[in-house]
């Protein structure tokens, strides 16, 4: 893996993902308990409302899908009028948070997603 602290490699991945995958407009990681681990997201967005929201969203999903008889937690998305946030776990102990334009090819952003997921979790380990 490259140098630079965790935080850096943490926020260069995300970059990565936003450059290589085509309308992820927003990155983040936050760990499952709403604390920002690195992001990469445009002006406007707050950070800490993005955590929190993202935590949320994983600890419902995460509830929803082992009550349901789903198993384990892979992805969580929900789409709006203007696009697409997609959840998906990084390890055990944090969320990889995306936001996407409405017209992203979600085959294809879930694919880096899973990619992206598996380096983050190796930064974290």
């Amino acid at each position: 893996m490259a140098e630079g602290s965790r935080t850096e490699r943490l926020v260069r991945r995300l970059q990565e993902l936003q450059m290589n995958t085509p309308d992820v407009e927003a990155t983040s990681v936050v760990s499952v308990d709403g604390l920002t681990m690195a992001s990469s997201l445009p002006g406007g967005i707050e950070e800490d409302r993005v955590a929190a929201m993202s935590a949320a969203m994983l600890s419902l999903g995460e509830r929803i899908a082992s009550e349901l008889g789903r198993g384990m937690l892979d992805e969580v998305y929900v789409k709006g009028e203007n696009g697409y946030v997609v959840l998906r776990a990084v390890g055990e102990e944090a969320v990889l948070t995306v936001l996407a334009r409405q017209q992203t090819k979600l085959g294809l952003l879930f694919l880096d997603m899973r990619r992206a997921s598996d380096d983050l979790t190796d930064i974290l380990a």
